[in-house]
């Protein structure tokens, strides 16, 4: 009789080592039946052939899943750097010791200053080599041979501009010192690169690999290093875009209704970076109370509005941003003295805020001289940029400096009229210069490139072939020729060499606050506010960067016509002497947030276009409210109130609206704190009141404004809306697009109501529910990988890491930007966060937005980003003994035979 195992009960002697066992039951003995997998494979073999060849098939390709993973994995995990042992490295002159802590952040101790820049060459290639090396391609207009077409626009603009021309100038401006160390960290680069395949140094070679491209890395030189610095100096104070903006927006609803939209910055209400003093015999002198006989240098300018710049304008969004770029991009930089302190010390604390990008844009890093003294005298720990030797922002063992973007006008928009080949100078005219580049494209035919520069500067325009059009309909144009052609050129404070590599080394060997001060004498751009400590007890802060003087006359807010030589620059920057400083803040207290740098009664131009100063009042006001002491500025950092909330939320409580649905999220507003949290107490009423913004600005001013110039909603647009909130029946109201005329309330009723719907369809009908970290999410992007491609969707895929959820906002101390014509995801960011403790360096803190490493698969990628969303720092050591007690690694670099 047939069985079926496993259902009826059957019965078999068995023999057991030679004795007759007892007759068992199945339900009883298990180990009667064949074992499972016998069974299982049994039972596979009586299978239909089909479902057996189906089961072959899918087996072989999980395998093969598996194997492929597995191998993908080892190439993802082979540029991971030697962090242990000996290392031979060439150039060295003796042995170097680089001890890395369980955040993989490197402190370096040499023998010498030439040592120390070659082995910070070396392990800043081990940890960040793609980034610099995107960085120097992005700059030098190179970039579309790794990563092709995708990268063309932005090479174009970076040739035009001539980042690497004037680069290859400042070398040779630099100090024999400076220029040492400037080799010897590109030596230390090249000896890496020398021991390494491209697959070896980052695993994006390894993907882009896969596209064809030619992945092999060029050594890295000196002039790599100077160029990056000037795209960097660029990106954070080189663009004319607020130029641009003003004439769209001029072109689109006329001069007076397009003034309203830029208020008058108010220099009674906001502290500026230096209060008090004044310049006597050109000098600026902190405590002087009236100034010398020199004149202002600026009259006012007749407004011409070009519709050319939109052009140009697009034609410099097309670089990668490096530093970010818009309203989000500043910096918070507070130093407080002794007596403010809480430590019976100063206190520094800086944050810049940054595009969110990952790896992060600075990596930490100690530079220790073993004997400090006058033959190597290096003993500073900080931020780097990677690419550039030395530290940005950190201390030495006497001094201690932070920097913010100073937002000084150092660049203009110029309208030519050209003809024949030669640019209109008032009654005559002068031949254009030419020169023709050719520009490799990976996976594509090159491409040549001809840049024209007349006496100003590059033609932007050349890049746009839509610019030529648009200028000839604008408003400087009229009287022109018809057969001459408008153009639009670029003149840039940066364009004209400087040694500013000079200042930023000459910084980290400062000994008191007077000498870092005349270390930034050097510094040309990006024009920045330094503020410093030192161990004596002086604090202060110091505006440095090169500040072209106009002629009388001009009008830097908007584009000026280029024939006039009325409008020129005279050829001369303001002396340092000249430059805003004090070493004695009021209060105590040094607070620099990107608001106007000195009072209204300096006597020369330095620009208009400061941050409101929401940000700067709020730090001030927190920072001398009590004593401070480290984690106090740390919290401090962490504000998230938004300056919005002050000023827009009465207004949309006085809306009457249904109750219930309609009102939910309103109703959060009412004891609503104004901080905007990720999650937790707040969070729901933060999250309304942002898509509330995100909406009105919508329904203001997306019927008149062209698509460009759409409200980001920084700080600026606050004011903006602030005002027309006094103002019920203000034109701006009203939807032109619309029979009925719209008022205030009538904007605030439906700009709430299309925010309630919005939140509910995003995350929840429950208005308690929703959360503004939920929508405003830190999304780290990789701005080399350009283009569209199987490599290069692939590697964004691997490089990218998922978001974060996030608070604060623009305009917040806790600066997270996001642009309102876009969405609600993060675009800026703090980069880092530093506090400083001069009472005990060892006390002191950091974190930065991305780990020490750019590799994907490194433990230290996004380690520091989890610390930073949370709100927490690392432990900044500097004492020999605390590093090393705090060393989880010690890598032992020696030289090559």
């Amino acid at each position: 009789m047939a069985r079926r195992i496993g259902t009826l009960p059957w019965r078999v002697p068995m023999l057991r080592h030679g004795r007759m066992a007892r007759t068992m039951s199945e339900h009883t003995q298990q180990s009667a039946a064949p074992s499972a997998p016998v069974a299982w494979w049994r039972a596979f073999r009586r299978m239909p052939d089909t479902v057996r060849v189906s089961t072959y098939v899918v087996a072989g390709l999980v395998l093969s899943l598996v194997v492929a993973g597995l191998f993908a994995l080892a190439l993802a995990r082979r540029p991971l750097p030697q962090t242990g042992g000996e290392v031979e490295v060439a150039g060295l002159t003796g042995r170097v010791t680089v001890l890395r802590d369980d955040a993989g952040i490197p402190q370096i101790y040499a023998d010498s200053p030439t040592d120390l820049a070659l082995a910070q060459g070396y392990v800043t290639a081990q940890e960040r080599f793609f980034q610099m090396d995107v960085r120097r391609r992005s700059a030098s207009g190179t970039l579309a041979e790794l990563v092709g077409a995708g990268a063309l626009p932005g090479d174009r603009v970076a040739r035009t501009l001539g980042f690497r021309l004037v680069a290859q100038q400042e070398l040779a401006l630099l100090s024999p010192d400076t220029r040492a160390f400037l080799e010897a960290y590109a030596d230390g680069v090249n000896a890496y690169l020398a021991e390494h395949d491209p697959s070896e140094l980052a695993v994006e070679y390894t993907l882009l690999d896969l596209d064809g491209a030619d992945t092999a890395p060029g050594d890295w030189t000196a002039v790599d290093t100077l160029t990056w610095l000037k795209a960097y100096a660029w990106d954070l104070g080189g663009g004319a875009a607020d130029e641009v903006e003003r004439v769209l927006v001029a072109d689109a609803v006329g001069t007076p209704r397009a003034q309203s939209l830029w208020p008058a910055y108010s220099h009674e209400t906001v502290p500026p970076v230096v209060s008090g003093g004044a310049v006597v015999d050109g000098r600026f002198e902190p405590g002087a109370t009236q100034g010398g006989t020199r004149n202002p240098q600026r009259v006012g300018f007749g407004p011409r509005r070009v519709r050319a710049v939109e052009a140009a304008g697009r034609a410099l969004e097309a670089l990668p941003q490096w530093a970010g770029r818009g309203p989000g991009v500043g910096s918070n930089a507070v130093v407080v003295d002794a007596e403010a302190s809480g430590t019976g010390a100063p206190l520094l604390a800086v944050d810049p805020h940054l595009a969110a990008q990952v790896p992060g844009p600075w990596m930490q890093v100690g530079l220790h001289c073993r004997d400090v003294g006058a033959s190597c005298p290096w003993d500073v720990a900080g931020f780097s940029l990677p690419g550039v030797p030395g530290v940005v922002q950190g201390h030495n063992a006497e001094v201690a400096w932070g920097m913010a973007a100073a937002g000084l006008d150092t660049t203009d928009l110029v309208v030519e009229r050209i003809r024949d080949g030669r640019v209109r100078t008032d009654r005559r005219s002068r031949p254009l210069r030419t020169r023709t580049e050719a520009i490799d494209v990976a996976g594509a035919d090159s491409e040549l490139l001809t840049v024209r520069t007349t006496r100003h500067g590059p033609l932007l325009s050349d890049i746009d072939p839509s610019a030529r059009t648009a200028g000839d309909a604008s408003a400087a144009a009229r009287g022109a020729d018809l057969d001459e052609e408008i153009a639009v050129a670029v003149q840039w404070a940066g364009s004209t060499p400087a040694p500013t590599l000079d200042a930023l080394l000459d910084l980290a060997l400062a000994t008191d606050v007077e000498t870092a001060r005349q270390a930034l004498s050097s510094w040309a751009v990006p024009a920045v506010d330094v503020v410093l400590a030192d161990r004596e007890g002086t604090v202060g802060v110091q505006v440095a960067g090169a500040v072209p003087v106009r002629k009388s006359g001009r009008d830097t807010t908007e584009p000026t016509a280029g024939w006039r030589s009325e409008n020129d620059w005279t050829g001369r920057t303001l002396p340092f002497g000249a430059l805003p400083f004090t070493t004695r803040p009021e209060d105590g207290v040094a607070v620099a947030a990107n608001q106007a740098p000195v009072g209204s009664d300096y006597p020369f131009h330095l620009g208009t276009t400061w941050d409101p100063g929401h940000r700067a009042s709020r730090l001030r006001d927190l920072v001398v409210s009590e004593p401070q002491d480290v984690d106090g500025l740390a919290e401090v950092q962490r504000d998230s109130l938004s300056p919005l909330a002050a000023v827009l939320v009465p207004a949309l409580l006085a809306v009457e609206l249904d109750p219930g649905y309609a009102d939910d999220g309103q109703r959060l507003l009412e004891d609503w704190d104004l901080t905007q949290p990720a999650e937790g107490t707040g969070a729901a009423a933060a999250a309304y009141l942002n898509a509330t913004w995100r909406e009105l600005l919508a329904l203001t001013f997306h019927d008149e404004l062209p698509a460009p110039v759409w409200p980001d909603g920084g700080a600026r647009w606050v004011e903006v809306v602030a005002a027309l909130l006094e103002s019920p029946r203000d034109p701006w109201w009203d939807d032109v697009t619309t029979d009925r005329v719209e008022e205030r309330d009538d904007v605030l009723r439906s700009a709430m109501l299309e925010a309630r719907d919005e939140l509910t369809r995003r995350q929840a009908r429950e208005a308690d529910r929703w959360t503004w970290g939920h929508v405003h999410q830190l999304f780290l992007a990789s701005p080399g990988l350009l283009g569209d491609g199987v490599a290069l969707d692939l590697a964004r895929r691997v490089v990218e890491p998922d978001p974060w959820e996030v608070g604060g906002g623009p305009g917040a101390v806790d600066a997270t930007g996001w642009d309102a014509a876009r969405g609600f995801e993060v675009t800026t960011t703090p980069s880092m966060r530093m506090v400083v403790s001069l009472a005990d360096w060892d006390d002191s803190r950091w974190v930065a937005l991305t780990g020490v490493s750019g590799h994907p698969t490194s433990s230290h990628y996004t380690d520091q980003t989890d610390l930073l969303v949370r709100g927490e720092t690392l432990p900044f050591l500097f004492s020999p003994d605390a590093v090393a007690e705090a060393a989880d690694s010690e890598l032992t670099l020696r030289p090559a035979p």
